[in-house]
């Protein structure tokens, strides 16, 4: 796996790493699929994430999971204040990276994502299993960092500001309003910058693209290091 130039290279693993540390007493390896993807094999030891957005259904799934629903959701994974979680799914890393996301937001940082995800273990000859691991007993502390989010008046107020950019991840439909996706209104936020999110990965292996690669990218649509940057 190619980590030269990242930032942060320990947040992606590759299947070897996971072949080697899917056994140790303190690893949780989580597959962000859903029933039906993960009945058709998965990692052996992997166990299945209830909600693969980890959204609260209080809210009408608008918003994350609030810190007491997102501790018994990380206990009942096995996921506690010490464990090392390595995240996956066949998405190119979409829902593994908001687990990531999530996780980070809560306060638990020992996370990591399988470059290239339930692709990349197959091409390496990684052993499939099919039955449901049992979840080990754990304590998850809740530590969440509010400051990992942004709200609507945040938002508004980064409309007006120069040194930040609104970056919009959604498909071309979303963007210019032909695919409503159900919400009330179409369109998106004025003077945002439209870049979907998978112009980032690479579509054979589902890996991240190089970091270079991914630079250049971002570059292109304003996206850079000295902006205050609003995803959404």
């Amino acid at each position: 796996m190619a980590t030269e130039g990242y930032t942060h290279p320990e947040f992606l693993v590759d299947a070897a790493w996971v072949e080697a540390h899917k056994g140790d007493p303190n690893v949780v390896i989580v597959d962000c699929e859903v029933d039906a993807a993960f009945a058709r094999g998965h990692i052996p030891g992997a166990v299945l994430v209830p909600d693969n957005y980890e959204k609260d259904p209080d809210s009408g799934r608008l918003f994350l999971m609030q810190p007491e629903q997102f501790k018994a959701m990380c206990e009942g994974l096995g996921i506690g204040d010490d464990t090392t979680v390595i995240a996956y799914d066949h998405s190119r890393s979409l829902t593994a990276a908001r687990l990531w996301w999530s996780l980070n937001t809560y306060g638990h940082t020992d996370v990591k994502i399988l470059n290239g995800g339930w692709r990349a273990w197959i091409a390496n000859g990684g052993a499939v299993d099919f039955g449901r691991a049992a979840a080990k007993s754990v304590t998850f502390t809740s530590k969440r960092d509010d400051s990992k989010l942004a709200t609507a008046a945040d938002l508004k107020q980064a409309c007006q500001v120069g040194d930040s950019v609104i970056w919009d991840v959604r498909s071309d439909g979303e963007w210019d309003g032909s695919n409503s996706r159900g919400n009330k209104r179409a369109g998106h936020v004025p003077g945002a910058v439209h870049l979907e999110w998978f112009n980032l990965m690479d579509s054979e292996t589902n890996e991240f693209k190089p970091a270079a690669e991914i630079r250049r990218i971002l570059t292109e649509h304003g996206i850079t290091p000295d902006k205050n940057v609003y995803t959404y």
